[in-house]
């Protein structure tokens, strides 16, 4: 193998780091949940004993109780997940530097460039890495092994727990093609769905599928999909603790139910507006450029994009933009099913001007006081949760239902 890439993936891993100090509940099925009394009354991790059941993340208490009466509620320490999400990867460190978290308990880590200096096995190295985690931490990991990171994350999803899987370039047909397209990185259930409309169920059938035609399925994301499919991933694992400035910054919404009126298209592009925001702000950068992304119920994408009027990280001017371009590019009353909002043309805020309006000369001013605002926000969120605040248009309460040919965007 050219690169040899690693996806270690932490064993059950909230409920893993709550058995550490409860081992008497190891071998009783065991759930880590939110809160019973809310709407996060939902599983977050089961072990073993409730796999057994049929319990599954993300489903309602009261579904997990049905399939296993008898099943143990733990309330979830998300501080203590994070300090050992450190101290798996402090151990990850010992054995290379390009390490990429992907979520709190999963890990890409490429040791190529240090393979050598552990014995030169891939597999048998993979084990000593596994076998340091359930020594020192008391957790098991599995983990793939593979020449790239899709084909990696694949191999730790294959066996678990507390093993490795290799897939070389030569067992891609006999271990990676066999499996449900649904395994593969970034295939959800509505794509999923559209492909199997079209005799796709596996991640083979996939690889063979003609990838032109593919993307005018599923657009875009189509061509990634069969290039990953067919071990064309070339994406590096990113180094430890290097922060590397992004190229844009972008946030989508898969709705519960298809949007038709104004007023919740509005509120939707607010909370997206808000999402970008934040995280531009996070990143001390100013967009520049406004994408939009449509898909309709039929998964068919629209994208359009408008340069801006000023480089900017506030919610306000992004929700403005955004649904002036839905304006021009969207038929009112059409159904929308998902709406993506992402931020290009990004450049750091020191380095963001604007040119004065002789028409309009208290304009700067009023977007210096609008990003005061909103950063002012972020420190109100940070102390006190996301939920302590919000923007207007999201507070709104629910308007009377209108007559969707009398809301043009």
């Amino acid at each position: 193998m050219d690169r040899v890439i690693y996806h270690c993936d932490c064993n059950s891993f909230y409920a893993s780091v709550e058995l550490l100090s409860r081992p008497d509940l190891r071998c009783v099925p065991v759930a880590v949940c939110g809160d019973p009394h809310s709407r996060h009354g939902i599983v977050l991790a089961k072990n073993e004993p409730a796999k057994k059941y049929g319990v599954r993340t993300a489903e309602t208490i009261w579904q997990a109780q049905q399939k296993c009466p008898d099943l143990v509620l733990l309330p979830a320490h998300h501080d203590l997940y994070r300090e050992y999400s450190k101290k798996v990867n402090a151990i990850y460190d010992r054995f290379t530097d390009l390490i990429e978290p992907f979520g709190i308990d999963e890990s890409w880590l490429d040791v190529t460039g240090t393979l050598h200096l552990f014995g030169g096995d891939p597999k048998a190295l993979a084990d000593r890495i596994r076998g340091t985690v359930r020594e020192e931490l008391g957790l098991t990991i599995s983990v793939g092994v593979s020449f790239n990171k899709v084909f990696a994350k694949l191999g730790s999803d294959y066996k678990k727990p507390d093993a490795t899987t290799v897939i070389a370039p030569n067992d891609v047909e006999q271990i990676v093609w066999p499996l449900p397209v649904t395994d593969l990185l970034y295939v959800g259930r509505a794509a999923a769905k559209v492909l199997a409309q079209y005799g796709v169920t596996t991640i083979g059938d996939l690889a063979a599928f003609d990838r032109f035609a593919l993307t005018e399925l599923l657009g875009k994301q189509g061509g990634v999909l069969w290039n990953y499919a067919n071990g064309l991933d070339g994406s590096p694992v990113a180094p430890a603790g290097q922060y590397t400035p992004p190229k844009s910054v972008g946030n989508g919404e898969t709705f519960p139910h298809d949007l038709v009126r104004r007023d919740e298209v509005s509120r939707a592009v607010a909370m997206l507006a808000d999402q970008v925001a934040v995280r531009l702000r996070k990143h001390g950068m100013k967009a520049s450029t406004l994408q939009v992304t449509v898909r309709d119920p039929g998964l068919k994408d629209i994208c359009r994009q408008q340069p801006l009027d000023a480089p900017t990280n506030t919610a306000r001017e992004l929700s403005h933009a955004a649904m002036d371009i839905l304006g021009r590019c969207w038929g009112s009353g059409a159904p929308i099913r998902a709406i993506t909002l992402t931020a290009h043309g990004l450049i750091p805020e020191g380095e963001a001007s604007e040119q004065l309006d002789l028409f309009q000369p208290a304009r700067p001013r009023r977007r210096e006081r609008v990003e005061t605002l909103e950063r002012t926000m972020d420190a109100i969120r940070s102390k006190y949760g996301r939920g302590s605040v919000t923007v207007a248009a999201l507070a709104r309460r629910e308007q009377p239902e209108e007559d969707p040919e009398d809301l043009p965007f």
